[in-house]
């Protein structure tokens, strides 16, 4: 007992840095490939169902248009606020039910998003909603599309916190170039500009070439389109 406490206590740095390694582990990869999910995400979303699946903010301008200009509003857009908030409290409630905090909650909760996104390419391969946008089937997979990106969204914030957005590209870019400016500047405003410089500039990156993969794959597969994103959530749920 006592040569097993003082081993614990003279040599705690391999456990230490084991349990640093598996937490950082997802800060790693996970935002870039996130992001390229997030870009096909939307971008088929749009191409095929007629609404931003991850910007809410576009959702709302759009309802705001056309309120304003007298044309109803799509219902996807319409339901697109609500789903998203309801799944973001979901998942908040699934963590707290698995009792996990931090990088341990990451792949019950991708493993949620790939299992929303096989269910919208489904539908999607079975029903083809793009094919009525405004029917009963479309307005369901886009809001199954929603909730997925709402998944996402969550996971990042609860899983990898001080990660920069996988969808919210506007902020990033301001982050990329004052970081970019920084690096340059002899007397910088903000601290760590080189680290946060990688960390905005490889998701933007990975969010553009998700959409372009995305508009790739709807012009080129149709409403298998949506394999691709189910099969880069498959890679995020395995991968370690």
């Amino acid at each position: 007992m006592t040569i097993a406490i003082q081993s614990d206590v003279l040599y705690p740095e391999p456990y230490a840095s084991t349990a640093v390694s598996e937490l950082a582990r997802p800060k790693r990869w996970l935002p870039v490939l996130l992001s390229a999910i997030a870009g096909m995400v939307d971008v088929i979303g749009f191409l095929t169902l007629g609404l931003f699946t991850a910007h809410i903010t576009g959702n709302l301008v759009v309802i705001a248009a056309l309120l304003v200009r007298g044309g109803p509003p799509n219902m996807s857009q319409v339901l697109a606020v609500p789903v998203f908030a309801a799944e973001v409290a979901a998942v908040w409630l699934i963590a707290k039910a698995l009792g996990r905090r931090g990088a341990a909650l990451a792949r019950p909760l991708m493993l949620i998003q790939f299992l929303l996104l096989t269910c919208v390419l489904a539908l999607s391969v079975i029903f083809n909603p793009a094919a009525n946008r405004h029917g009963f089937m479309a307005v369901l997979v886009a809001m199954i599309a929603v909730a997925a990106m709402a998944c996402q969204f969550a996971l990042l914030r609860l899983a990898v916190p001080d990660a920069p957005s996988t969808a919210v590209m506007t902020g990033n870019l301001t982050n990329a170039v004052l970081s970019l400016l920084d690096t340059q500047s002899s007397r910088p405003l903000m601290d760590g500009a080189d680290e946060r410089l990688k960390k905005t500039m490889t998701v933007v990156v990975g969010f553009f070439a998700g959409c372009i993969a995305g508009a790739a794959a709807v012009l080129f597969l149709g409403t298998w389109a949506w394999s691709i994103p189910v099969a880069l959530a498959g890679v995020a749920v395995l991968i370690r």
